[in-house]
C-alpha cells in the first residue's frame, strides 16, 4: 500500500513539474492576437469568479438608485470606462480586441453580476487583463455611481433613458433586447 500511494504522489509530481518545465521552456504561446484554447478561458474566467467571490466583501450600494445617480454614472462611464468597453452611443471601443482576453463591451452585454461584484472589479481591476484598479483614480462614490449604471443599465427610469436618448443619439439598452 506504501509503494501504492508514494507512485501516486510521484506521478502527481512528475505531472506538475512537467507542466511547469512545458510552460517555462516557451511551449505555451502568449500572443494575445488569436483566440485562446477553450480550456485556458475556462480556467481563467472560473479563476476570476473564484477570487472574487472569496475576496470581494458583499457589500450593499451605498447610492440610492436615483436619475442623478445613473446621469453621473453616464459621464464618469464615457469618461473613463468608453474608450475599452464601448460608448453609450452603442459603437465597439476601438481599444476592446486590442486586449487579451478583450474587454467586453458593457453597453451590449451588461453585467449580470451582483453590484458588490462590478464594484470590486471597478476598485481593484483585473490582473493579467488591462482592467486598471480605479481606486486611485476615482472617488469610492463615482466608482458607485459607474457601478449603479452598469447594473441597472437595462432598466433605468424614463428621464434617465430619455438623458441617454438625448445625449448618445441611441436609445438606453433594454432587458427586451437581450431576449
Amino acid at each position: 500500500m506504501g509503494k501504492f500511494i508514494l507512485g501516486v504522489i510521484v506521478t502527481v509530481l512528475v505531472i506538475v513539474l512537467g507542466g511547469l518545465g512545458f510552460a517555462m521552456l516557451g511551449f505555451i504561446p502568449t500572443n494575445a492576437n488569436v483566440a485562446p484554447p477553450h480550456l485556458e478561458r475556462r480556467i481563467a474566467n472560473g479563476a476570476v469568479d473564484a477570487s472574487m467571490e472569496r475576496h470581494a466583501p458583499h457589500v450593499t450600494n451605498p447610492l440610492p438608485p436615483n436619475d442623478q445617480n445613473f446621469e453621473d454614472g453616464m459621464k464618469l462611464y464615457t469618461m473613463n470606462c468608453a474608450v475599452c468597453h464601448g460608448g453609450l452611443d452603442r459603437k465597439p471601443a476601438s481599444l476592446s480586441k486590442s486586449f487579451y482576453p478583450p474587454a467586453p463591451n458593457l453597453v451590449s452585454d451588461p453585467p449580470d453580476d451582483p453590484e458588490w461584484h462590478v464594484f470590486y472589479t471597478i476598485r481593484t481591476g483585473v490582473r493579467y487583463t488591462g482592467m486598471p484598479s480605479w481606486e486611485k483614480t476615482l472617488s469610492e462614490q463615482d466608482m458607485w455611481k459607474i457601478t449603479s449604471l452598469l447594473s441597472h443599465m437595462e432598466k433605468l427610469p424614463p428621464a434617465v433613458q430619455d438623458y441617454w436618448k438625448t445625449s448618445f443619439g441611441v436609445a438606453a439598452p433594454s432587458g427586451e433586447e437581450s431576449k
